[in-house]
């Protein structure tokens, strides 16, 4: 009796030991060592990002979708997201109304040349501001914050007056000589960014050049801009998105010849429908006829830059660790 119950007691002692292991088990799966690694705290995170995510994909849904819906499927209230039949059409016509080929040119000629001469200047800017000495340095830099922080709206008029006495006025130049000479779109907020990163840089490099024969150019083009290639990079989508977007700068100095996409859009609708567009603008509501056309032009604005992003997605992130943005 004494050795059944003794075998009774200890496998009765072992299931207690069991059922609190696999007790303890489940608790370290559902809460975690710590308090982020657990499932519970998993799946929140999971159902958060997802709704954040949702929030900045649905105007690129409704976008699609709206862009492919007849007329019909525009008034019809019961349709969704998802339309009936895939109406193409509206695509022909924003390339239409864009006159998409053109202002797409114009665009990519303001965006990618503006990009690369934006990254020559200032790379060479900030090079000069990290490594050389020279009378009035802080006082440069000091400057070039002030620029930073000044809201373009304040010197519109100013530039609007020099570009005019140089016959700049419905040009490119108005936004490539300034980009030529570090003043692009977001320039002082660029030459930090090579400040920065060139300060990181070992001066023991810059000594073996000189030490070698190298002269401060040689130094910058063969040695420091290599090393600056995820900057560079940086630097170049930035400015690449931040041309392309722009709508206040144009809207002042390219009114007539050369206008690019942002500018197309907003006189689209009157060129498609006219007077009636005008009407309707006029008394608020939404005119359906031009609601689809108008998306498809939307979305074809912002095709280019979102393949740019596409390609350089895993560069442009490797970059931003580089320059140290996301510290």
């Amino acid at each position: 009796m004494k050795l059944a119950e003794m075998v009774r007691s200890t496998r009765e002692e072992g299931l207690r030991i069991l059922s609190r292991r696999r007790t303890q088990q489940v608790k370290r799966l559902m809460l975690g060592q710590h308090l982020n690694d657990g499932l519970i705290a998993k799946l929140f995170i999971l159902a958060l990002l997802s709704v954040v995510a949702f929030l900045y994909v649905k105007p690129i849904l409704y976008m699609l979708s709206t862009a492919l819906k007849s007329v019909a499927d525009l008034i019809d209230p019961i349709v969704g997201l998802i339309p009936r039949e895939l109406h193409f059409s509206n695509y022909s016509e924003a390339l239409r109304g864009l006159h998409y080929w053109e202002a797409l040119g114009n665009t990519l000629t303001i965006a990618l040349v503006g990009s690369v001469l934006q990254v020559f200047s200032c790379a060479l800017t900030g090079y000069a501001l990290a490594r050389l000495n020279f009378p009035g340095k802080g006082l440069f830099f000091f400057l070039i914050l002030v620029t930073f922080l000044i809201p373009p709206q304040l010197t519109i008029i100013p530039l609007y007056m020099t570009f005019k006495e140089l016959g700049w006025l419905n040009t490119p130049f108005v936004f490539l000589i300034p980009a030529l000479f570090g003043q692009g779109m977001r320039g002082a907020l660029f030459i930090i960014i090579f400040r920065q990163f060139f300060l990181t840089q070992p001066k023991a490099l810059e000594e073996a050049a000189r030490m070698d024969g190298a002269s401060v150019f040689r130094l910058f083009f063969r040695i420091m801009m290599p090393l600056a290639g995820g900057a560079c990079l940086v630097v170049f989508l930035f400015s690449f998105i931040w041309y392309w977007n722009m709508h206040f700068e144009p809207s002042m100095f390219l009114n007539k010849d050369f206008i690019p996409l942002s500018l197309r859009l907003n006189g689209m609708e009157a060129e498609l429908l006219g007077n009636k567009a005008l009407s309707f603008g006029a008394e608020g509501n939404k005119d359906p006829l031009s609601e689809g056309p108008k998306m498809a032009a939307a979305f074809l604005i912002i095709l280019p830059p979102l393949i740019v992003y596409l390609v350089a997605q895993r560069w442009f992130t490797e970059g931003i660790e580089r320059t140290g943005l996301v510290e």
